[in-house]
């Protein structure tokens, strides 16, 4: 498949200009670029829900003109998209071959074909673990992603758009996806792997193409390009900027917890916070990093143990309770709890304050309105306007607009759980400075973070949690990946002192 001078407009915007792609049978082909880049844009295109303005896709030598997504099917070309597609209240095998069900003579669904077909393309792709008869809802993300893997197979896809696969699963689940991956390409399949994750580039891919600003950079051999190179070339910049360590100046405790707990997953936990510190948490999956923000943030209430805010004792049994106090949450799952992407940015914007916005049962629509226009400027946020869907813009973007709604409320205590998960480099090295900004002005963060160059880049110190406790708090000049690494499966801090 190639596709040649490929470009399109939104209101007047170009956000694709002339760009050139292709996937070649049995290769892993890349697709790397910052939010906004374009990356989108082209492989829908690909997938046929947009129609280029000008610009020519080429399949098996002949030119295609796909006016709907099932024109690009016909032709063999399938999308796993990051928002997985599946009808939950329907089994597997009504899902895989859903629209395109084998039938009998008469025109009755042939249900034993439909399950016996199911059964043979999750063979393939080593999934003996799932039963074709189970639905959907009762499965994990990685088990859904792979029913929508078996379900493009159904449609003998030749060419496999995977975009942003291993955003959602956890790090045994990305093995297992990557495993899928090699597997499809040694068939033959072409696969066009959009990901944000450069491990897994590395691993995967033949070729890398980057896109930047709607252009097409390059395209490289994967042997000949390092990351500090792709880095450069999709944000024009060195990989050294991408965490951009604040020279805050770290005054008194502002946050004091004493052996705080909630259930199995907070056990006794006790830590301070002074203003213009980034304390970071890391641990392994599981190991109650987002149920201590949750117990902070009072949406699981502490069971026993004490928070002390400014030096005074306080209880919190809600979110509200938190953000009064001067707490901020911003959550690991934005799509889910931290915005309304139906909405418009500035109602999402004002969404924490709204009741400092209104008079009576009225909206005062220009203060509204103000708000979002600054945070826009301060954060760099790329929109439209303010009243765009927030489910418009870029991962990197939304992620700016759920920071702007909690810094609206002026919180002496932000708490920023998984921050960048899912952002481009540009976009992270942008919020990465927003904290950098933030520190400066006073404000305490905790960081929750998955990947460990972003807590040792970005902390003063680090919290390592194991099976709901803590087990070492390391200072910035004492954190190397070796000492958190080993904390992360240690039993208690006084057990390991």
């Amino acid at each position: 498949m190639s596709m040649k001078g490929m470009s399109k407009s939104f209101v007047g915007i170009k956000v694709l200009k002339d760009v050139d792609f292709d996937v070649r049978q049995g290769e892993v082909h890349a697709l790397l670029g910052e939010n906004g880049a374009g990356k989108s844009t082209l492989i829908k295109m690909l997938a046929g829900l947009y129609k280029p303005d000008t610009g020519t896709i080429v399949v098996d030598g002949e030119e295609q003109k796909f006016a709907s997504t099932s024109d690009a099917t016909s032709a063999g070309i399938a999308t796993v998209y990051q928002e997985l597609l599946l009808f939950p209240e329907l089994t597997v095998a009504e899902n895989v071959f859903l629209g395109n069900y084998p039938r009998k003579a008469g025109g009755w669904i042939d249900w034993a074909t439909v399950r016996a077909r199911t059964r043979d393309l999750l063979d393939q792709l080593d999934s003996h673990d799932l039963d074709v008869d189970t639905k959907v809802l009762n499965l994990s993300v990685a088990q859904r992603q792979r029913v929508e893997i078996a379900k493009a197979l159904s449609k003998n896809a030749r060419i496999l758009i995977m975009d942003e696969p291993t955003a959602s699963l956890v790090e045994s689940d990305v093995q297992r996806l990557m495993e899928v991956v090699t597997q499809l390409r040694d068939r033959g399949v072409g696969i066009v792997y959009v990901s944000h994750r450069m491990p897994e580039i590395f691993a995967l891919a033949d070729r890398v193409t980057v896109l930047r600003d709607g252009t097409h950079v390059g395209t490289r051999d994967i042997g000949d390009v390092d990351e500090q190179q792709l880095v450069s070339m999709m944000v024009g910049r060195s990989i050294e900027s991408l965490f951009p360590k604040a020279d805050a100046e770290i005054g008194e405790t502002v946050l004091e917890v004493r052996n705080l707990n909630h259930g199995r997953h907070v056990r006794d936990i006790s830590f301070s916070l002074r203003r213009g510190e980034i304390l970071g948490i890391a641990g392994l999956v599981g190991s109650g990093r987002t149920e201590l923000a949750l117990t902070l943030f009072g949406m699981t209430p502490a069971t026993s143990g004490e928070i002390v805010l400014e030096g005074e004792p306080v209880h919190i049994a809600s979110p509200r309770q938190a953000r009064d106090l001067g707490i901020a949450y911003v959550p690991e799952d934005r799509g889910l709890q931290g915005l309304v992407k139906p909405m418009a940015i500035r109602k999402n914007v004002s969404m924490a304050i709204i009741e400092k916005l209104s008079s009576g049962i009225f909206i005062r629509a220009d203060a509204e309105a103000k708000i979002t226009r600054d945070a826009i400027e301060r954060f760099g946020i790329r929109s439209r306007n303010i009243d765009q869907a927030v489910g418009e813009l870029s991962g990197g973007n939304q992620q700016k607009v759920v920071i702007a709604k909690w810094l609206a409320t002026n919180p002496k205590v932000l708490i920023l759980d998984e921050p960048t998960r899912g952002v481009d480099v540009g976009a992270k090295a942008e919020i990465h400075s927003i904290m950098g900004e933030l520190v400066k002005q006073g404000v305490a963060i905790i960081m929750i973070s998955s990947e460990l160059p972003e807590v040792l880049g970005m902390s003063d110190r680090v919290l390592v949690m194991n099976s709901g406790e803590v087990t070492d708090v390391i200072d910035r000049s004492k954190a190397s990946p070796e000492r958190v690494g080993a904390a992360m499966t240690a039993h208690r801090l006084e057990e390991t002192a």
